[in-house]
């Protein structure tokens, strides 16, 4: 296995000591599963829920995916 060295705050840093501790695994292995999800595109293609077909329109999301702007409204809800 190769090695990558990131910079991050250190804010970032220890939400990710604290998110691999919660769930029992590394940050690299954290890291590993995020990116391969992204890079799957997993769910890219599922066709948008009822709520979110009811909401469409109702904000501007200045050029931005509904996905992204739901997980930055979920992040600052859970302060993440």
């Amino acid at each position: 296995m190769a090695k990558l060295t990131l910079n991050a705050d250190r804010e970032i840093i220890e939400k990710a000591k604290r998110l691999a501790a919660e769930r029992n695994t590394s940050v690299s292995a954290l890291f590993s599963r995020f990116i391969r999800v992204l890079a799957n595109g997993k769910d890219r293609h599922k066709p948008l829920g009822r709520l979110t077909r009811q909401a469409s329109g109702v904000i501007d999301l200045q050029g931005r995916d509904h996905k992204e702007v739901l997980a930055d409204a979920l992040k600052d809800k859970y302060r993440l």
